[in-house]
């Protein structure tokens, strides 16, 4: 067989195409880009796949595991060639529950269908092999190369060592025997142990029917003893119920006339309180609400009236801090205003008038002086004189105008120092500042004083609204109450006689309950006659001795029924005889039985053992020559046991070591050379079934992954070769190798 193209449809493969060539194809391809499903989709499209599996722990079936993961459905086309025909392999789904159920096999290029070719018979008819034996020879994953035992192998090869037939498996025939030997025993259950359990049974029946008669024997009698027991207790019994009758007559009696006498006080206490006009509980306990509330209220007018000469007193001392400022009676933006102007003084000019008169004198005199000395010159009429007396005269009055301005303000510092005690006219303002502060405190203080004032003439009021309308309801029915006091106490006094009220009318409540119950209890027909004395016992001791003997009494009765049903039960002992004798003989036939199997299986085992020492050696030569080309010979021979069990010889050692004992990649190669020559002995060589490897050389190193590259190349002149690999090193090993195909497996494969 020889695979030319796969187009899947098959888990992550959407659509995904795969065209393969003769010989050894290397397909490499990094993790998770559809290696090991194009593995399952070529074993699909062979086998079909599993509707009937189930996904448990660990596991997932791979009817899901394979979904399409663009959500349609699962189908695949495999173009091959077997011998000289080029075939096409189909199939879909068309039913959910049937994933790749619909199968079609036509021959290439003219359409026509594949006669005997059917979903369930491809594989097997195409590879010459089951599917099972592929997939434990030719069929290699990494996770999957130890060998497993399964009967279609095992048929395989019984085949191949002796008449041909694949009808026999020495797994199912020893299944079977050992199913039939388990049938009659395997340890404690089979129909062995069941017959004799049921012998042993019979005969402790057997035993047991003598015993059963004498204890139902004592059982009856005992039954009688405890029925005149029975009698005896009833009748003492009825004799205390007719005392207990008379005396709930006598107590109903006396009953009767409590309750009278309870309505009687009842009734009269009710009249006195109807007479007096005490009112109701209702009343009351509202009336002594209201007078506590009073209190309440009058702490609060207290507190108010407290609170209000507070703020008196507040509002004094805001009073007087303001009048003790300088700014005392003016308002805020006077006080402001008087801070920035300075005071307004008055200052006598007749200072600056004689400093004037004196400058005027001195300028005259110095106008004169000029002139005089002028005139013997015999100069004209000068204006020199003129200019000096008028400069004399504005120097004379810008001095007097100084004069006047320094004394004013001397005279305004003084104002200011004894008025606000500095002239500093920052501090002044700061002065105004304080002073504005204190008017607002001041007029807090007013309008809290009158707040407190005005609440507490209001909660005064309400007290004594309160008072006078308590006392006016109060005096309707005490007018002896003038005042809270009086009025609470007699509040209380009216409470104290409706409570005596409410309790005679309970207790006459309750001795008319007492009565009436006392009434339905005492029956209506008299006492029988000639009770007169008092039993000796009361009634429990009679009741629990008498519940006693009935419970002796019923047990004793089931005893004896229970015995009369097992003697009914345990039948006949001439039956039970024969049962006994006929278990025997069946015990007898299935011993037989069992120690004939028992050699059987013996046989069986011998025969398997003579086939497994016939095939395990050309199997393990077979292995020991791929193992030793693999591993470049550093290992000469490999045996197997009768469970696929392996175990190599080092070269030169002569010491076989167990497969448990060598290294990961070692083990890899060792259980790869058993697999591959399990394809050679056991695949049909005439149907080329291809081999398929799935990252199987992933733990070799690059020593013995060349060997077994080299290995894998010459087996690929005769059957084609599928190597599924993560790493690149199997493509380079092969790089320029034309007779080798390499392919790089991707979104789109690339062709190397």
């Amino acid at each position: 067989m020889l695979i030319r193209r796969m187009t899947a449809s098959f888990g992550k493969l959407q659509g995904r195409t795969l065209e393969l060539r003769e010989g050894l194809n290397i397909l490499e391809a990094p993790n998770e880009t559809g290696k090991s499903t194009w593995c399952a989709f070529l074993l699909a499209m062979l086998y079909g796949v599993n509707s009937r599996e189930r996904d448990r722990a660990g596991f997932i079936a791979d009817k899901n595991r394979y979904a399409p993961w663009s959500g349609g459905a699962m189908s695949g086309r495999l173009d091959c060639r077997i011998g000289q025909d080029e075939l096409t392999l189909v199939r879909t789904t068309r039913r959910q529950a049937s994933p790749m159920g619909e199968f079609q096999a036509v021959y290439a290029g003219t359409g026509e269908p594949v006669p005997g070719l059917t979903g369930q018979t491809c594989g097997e008819t195409l590879l010459g092999v089951s599917r099972e034996v592929f997939e434990r020879s030719a069929f290699i994953r990494q996770a999957g190369l130890p060998i497993s035992q399964d009967a279609g192998l095992e048929r395989r090869i019984a085949s191949l060592i002796t008449s041909g037939e694949e009808d026999t498996s020495y797994s199912e025939a020893a299944d079977t025997l050992k199913k039939q030997l388990n049938r009659r025993r395997h340890n404690k259950t089979g129909q062995l142990p069941a017959l004799e359990a049921e012998l042993q049974e019979t005969q402790q029946q057997l035993a047991q029917l003598e015993h059963l008669e004498r204890q139902l024997t004592d059982a009856r009698a005992q039954a009688e003893a405890l029925s005149g027991q029975e009698t005896a207790l009833t009748a003492e019994l009825e004799q205390i119920d007719r005392w207990e009758r008379l005396q709930q007559r006598r107590a109903l009696a006396e009953a009767g006339e409590d309750a009278a006498r309870a309505e009687e006080q009842a009734a009269a206490l009710r009249r006195r309180i109807d007479e007096d006009r005490i009112p109701e509980n209702e009343t009351i306990g509202r009336l002594r609400g209201a007078i506590v509330n009073l209190e309440t209220v009058r702490r609060s007018v207290n507190k108010a009236r407290a609170e209000r000469d507070e703020a008196a007193k507040a509002l004094l001392r805001a009073e007087a801090a303001v009048n003790e400022s300088p700014f005392a009676g003016q308002t805020a933006e006077q006080a402001r205003r008087d801070a920035q102007a300075p005071p307004s003084v008055h200052v006598s000019r007749w200072t600056e008038l004689a400093v004037f008169l004196a400058g005027l004198a001195l300028s005259c005199a110095v106008a004169i002086l000029l002139l005089s000395r002028c005139s013997p010159l015999g100069m004209p009429w000068s204006l020199l004189p003129w200019g000096m007396f008028l400069l004399l005269l504005a120097v004379t009055e810008y001095v007097s105008h100084t004069v006047h301005r320094h004394a004013l303000q001397q005279a305004q510092s003084a104002a200011l120092l004894k008025r606000f005690g500095t002239s500093d006219q920052s501090e002044i303002a700061a002065l105004a500042d304080i002073y504005i502060k204190l008017l607002e405190t001041r007029d807090a203080a007013q309008a809290d004083a009158n707040a407190k004032s005005a609440t507490a003439e209001a909660l005064y009021a309400s007290l004594s609204s309160n008072e006078q309308g308590i006392l006016l309801e109060i005096r309707r029915f005490a007018p002896s109450a003038f005042d809270i006091s009086t009025a609470d106490g007699l509040l209380r006094e009216c409470a104290v006689r409706r409570r005596a009220l409410a309790e005679a009318e309970t207790a006459a409540a309750k001795a008319r309950m007492r009565r009436d119950l006392l009434a339905q209890q005492t029956p209506d027909p008299p006492a029988a006659p000639g009770v007169s004395a008092p039993p000796e016992r009361d009634r429990d001791a009679v009741s629990a001795e008498l519940e006693a003997v009935r419970a002796a009494l019923a047990a004793a009765r089931s005893g004896a029924d229970q015995l009369e049903g097992r003697l009914r039960a345990m039948g006949d002992p001439v039956v039970l005889r024969s049962s006994a004798r006929t278990l025997t003989g069946q015990i007898e036939t299935l011993e037989q039985e069992y120690s004939a199997i028992r050699l059987a299986m013996e046989t069986l085992d011998s025969a398997n053992t003579t086939l497994q020492n016939r095939f395990s050696p050309a199997l393990g030569r077979r292995a020991a020559e791929i193992f030793r080309q693999l591993t470049e010979g550093r290992y000469g021979g490999v045996v197997l046991d009768r469970a696929f069990h392996l175990s190599a010889e080092p070269a030169g050692e002569g010491v076989y070591r167990n497969a448990a004992l060598l290294s990961a990649g070692t083990t890899d190669q060792l259980y790869l050379a058993a697999r591959l020559a399990i394809c050679d002995l056991v695949l049909p060589p005439e149907a080329g079934v291809p081999i398929v490897l799935d990252d199987a050389l992933a733990n070799f190193d690059d020593s013995r992954c060349a060997a077994a590259l080299r290995w894998l190349k010459a087996e690929g002149e005769h059957r084609q070769i599928l190597l599924f690999t993560c790493h690149s090193r199997e493509a380079d090993f092969f790089a320029g190798d034309r007779e080798v195909s390499i392919q790089r497996l991707t979104d789109t494969v690339e062709q190397v």
